[in-house]
């Protein structure tokens, strides 16, 4: 059984940990997964092997839509396809939970989801407003038989209905079920963050979905990793792999928090997880899709407010709590893709491809442990 890196010894950055270092840490986030794995060997398009799956993170357990939540987007680099990112934009709400799955399902996860608010709201479109679903993506074609679009309605809701509180399983499950990062076994990696208590105790948690890196540019606390592994390792992992020999492929990246911010705040938020990725060892290379969601579960929007004023506290630009904030956003970010790396298993896919895991006594062994 993999473990997360902190577990073995391995602790990223200085501020505490929430209960169980993922994002629903943040009270009242929840995730689940839906993860499909069948067939082996020749790829056959449209059949398999299948290596993919879904991961869907709920702000709340209500309904998404009648009690949206604040958020903000930003685009680090814009390779890549997700969906609902202008609306966002302009609004600063999400009004439906957050898809991730692989490139070529996006349309078929974003059906679902339309869908299924509809079922819960089945005035969206004829008395309120229509329905902006964001679905973020990474491409796992590597491992997957990527044109068979494998990933159904049945699955979505599955991943939908199953989203609980943590601890959420990491590694090669949902979305990050064929994904590959710095060249090794990627997937959905997690960690959170407890603000001091001098600023009320309040919790940033970061999920991402990592698919991107040079093997030889992985950096874990400062160590470089991937420089050492390749010194001292008789066989490059994944000579076939385009993604352990460039700097591309994608990442999402979705950050949460419980603290009343405003939207300005979370477009701040969002553009520091820039940050958390590049001290891992990303150059944010060219044919890369880095994309960032954050939301606050605090300071709820009613689809159809009473009133025209609001009445809700909101953090003050303080700067000292604003350097605790980023500071967190950082951390989050950078362990949890070295998390998706350390809880990631080998992984054998289309055409015999393979991903293999990171070799976690030989990493250990560089921090002396």
């Amino acid at each position: 059984m993999r473990s997360s890196a902190r577990s073995l010894g391995v602790c990223l950055g200085e501020l505490p940990i929430g209960r169980w270092n993922d994002i629903t840490d943040v009270p009242g986030v929840l995730v689940g997964h839906a993860t499909l794995v069948s067939g082996d060997g020749a790829l056959q398009p449209g059949q398999g092997p299948v290596r993919t799956g879904i991961t869907i993170i709920r702000p709340h357990s209500g309904n998404i839509f009648t009690n949206k939540v604040p958020a903000a987007v930003h685009t680090i680099n814009g390779f890549g396809k997700v969906t609902g990112f202008e609306q966002v934009r302009e609004l600063g709400w999400l009004e439906a939970p957050i898809a991730l799955t692989n490139t070529l399902n996006v349309g078929l996860v974003l059906d679902a989801l339309v869908e299924l608010a509809i079922k819960e709201n089945p005035e969206i479109g004829i008395t309120t407003a229509t329905v902006n679903i964001l679905v973020g993506e990474t491409n796992d074609g590597y491992l997957n038989d990527i044109q068979g679009r494998h990933v159904r309605k049945a699955h979505v809701w599955q991943a939908y209905e199953s989203a609980s509180p943590g601890p959420i399983e990491q590694g090669a499950v949902g979305a990050g079920t064929g994904t590959v990062c710095f060249g090794w076994k990627g997937g959905i990696g997690s960690a959170s963050r407890v603000l001091s208590t001098e600023y009320a105790g309040y919790t940033v948690g970061a999920l991402v979905q990592s698919n991107f890196g040079k093997q030889s540019n992985l950096v874990i606390a400062g160590i470089p990793v991937g420089k050492e592994l390749s010194l001292h390792s008789s066989r490059t992992p994944g000579m076939d792999n385009p993604f352990g020999q460039a700097d591309r492929g994608s990442i999402m990246m979705i950050l949460a928090t419980d603290a009343p911010v405003d939207v300005q705040l979370l477009e701040r938020i969002c553009r520091r997880a820039a940050a958390g990725l590049a001290r891992s060892g990303s150059m944010l290379g060219p044919q890369s899709g880095d994309f960032v969601v954050a939301f606050s579960t605090a300071n709820r929007i009613q689809q159809e407010p009473q009133g025209y004023l609001k009445n809700q506290p909101t953090i003050n630009y303080q700067p000292f709590f604003i350097d605790n904030l980023f500071q967190a956003v950082i951390e989050t970010v950078e362990e949890a893709v070295i998390n998706s790396l350390f809880f990631a298993e080998t992984v054998r896919g289309r055409d015999g491809h393979i991903a293999e895991a990171l070799p976690i006594e030989t990493v250990l062994r560089l921090f002396h442990l």
